[in-house]
């Protein structure tokens, strides 16, 4: 009898309820949207930065994470990608080899950092031949061939077909020192990394450091990000080496994360701002509707309505209310965010985040931008109708009936 009554109070003032109904539907919508303008952004950042950087899950020797070094190397490379590449949902895999040195284009001069890199796994792993803007990537061979990056090209002046002689170290505490032809010039999105890096074919790099079949990384790209920390874990069982380190991004990137989380606890709260608002906008009207309708609460109870069924009819016209605005809404929130994934959200100038330079902000439609808001306003609702549901159920009949 009282869910009854509810439907018929609720369809009855059609004025109130639409009024109730769109501060639901405009707070749910703008959750949603947040929340998948959010989740969009962070979800393209992380993808650029692991997939064509860091990767998902790197594999080191013990301690090279925390202090790097030419001698930290892991053996038997290609065994152990081997290894990692039967383990379930890896995609693929790239060793790569690093080191320090003088690169000198005529007679300019700077440091440099040397980065050996397999090819043909490196571009199936993280693209790096779409990282080339100007000649052409290494060749698969090795043959004495670098990419040096842009920034880099502008300090020492260099140009495709210019040649660059590195001096450094061997791992047999040899100088280290070679020729190379520069066929490429490569920009990664990272402005610090493109004015030091020096791409070899990883063979050229093990002969210049002395390091025959051996790398420093091994870099794991996941055909599921979601499932990295499970993955790292079923790689590190199948590995089973002591020696070694194995990595999920969030390790090897914990300046990147922790800035990232940081800025979403931020965006939380943007989040709570707008739930503020929704509550506040569902307890005046509600609370109103309460007030005008003293004298129908009094008649109520005069004919003997327990409090208890006034304030259950008070608090399920706001369920009714939100259900049907949580229905609205999500329409209208996947569409929106449907619209800004495509579309996207273009910005006036270039914004730098974690060393990558992005232009447009894309949405994500997911589960967290409907269920998210769903809950958000069905517990606002709820909330802010309790005060006046308890002011209904308190109302004296006699008081009431007085009222005009």
């Amino acid at each position: 009898m009282v869910l009854k009554i509810a439907f018929r109070n609720t369809f009855r003032q059609k004025r109130r309820t639409i009024l109730t109904a769109l501060a639901m539907v405009v707070g749910f919508t703008l959750l949603s949207l947040t929340i998948g303008l959010s989740d969009g952004a962070y979800g393209n950042i992380i993808a650029m930065f692991t997939r064509n950087r860091i990767g998902h899950i790197q594999v080191h020797r013990e301690g090279y994470l925390d202090k790097p070094s030419l001698y930290k190397t892991i053996d038997n490379v290609s065994a152990v990608g081997e290894t990692i590449q039967s383990v379930a949902g890896v995609e693929a895999w790239t060793p790569r080899v690093y080191g320090a040195g003088l690169g000198s284009v005529g007679e300019k001069s700077t440091g440099v950092q040397i980065i050996g890199v397999d090819v043909a796994r490196e571009t199936e792993a993280t693209g790096f031949d779409k990282k080339i803007v100007e000649g052409s990537t290494l060749t698969e061979t090795p043959s004495h061939e670098a990419v040096i990056g842009k920034g880099l090209a502008k300090i020492v002046s260099a140009t495709v077909d210019s040649e660059i002689v590195i001096v450094s170290q061997g791992a047999d505490g040899s100088i280290a020192n070679n020729l190379y032809k520069i066929v490429g010039i490569a920009e990664s999105g990272d402005n610090i990394t493109d004015r030091v890096a020096c791409y070899l074919h990883i063979a050229d790099a093990q002969e210049l450091f002395v390091l025959e079949g051996r790398a420093h990384e091994i870099v794991v790209i996941v055909s599921n990000i979601n499932r990295v920390a499970k993955v790292t874990d079923a790689i590190e069982a199948n590995l089973n080496d002591a020696t070694l380190d194995v990595a999920p991004w969030q390790v090897v990137a914990k300046s990147f994360y922790r800035a990232m989380r940081t800025d979403q606890q931020g965006d939380a709260m943007s989040r709570w701002v707008i739930i503020l608002i929704v509550a506040m906008g569902v307890l005046n009207t509600v609370l109103m509707s309460v007030l005008e309708r003293t004298r129908e609460y009094g008649v109520l109870k005069a004919v003997g309505t327990k409090p208890g069924q006034i304030f259950w009819l008070v608090v399920c016209e706001v369920v009714i209310i939100a259900l049907v605005s949580i229905c609205i809404g999500a329409l209208l929130g996947v569409l929106a965010n449907y619209l800004f994934s495509i579309y996207g959200i273009t910005y006036p100038q270039e914004i730098t985040y974690g060393g990558m330079k992005f232009k447009t902000m894309y949405a994500e439609v997911n589960v967290r931008c409907l269920v998210i808001p769903a809950i958000a306003v069905m517990l606002s609702a709820v909330i802010a109708g309790l005060f006046p549901a308890v002011k209904a159920a308190r109302i004296m009949p006699a008081k009431a009936m007085r009222t005009h």
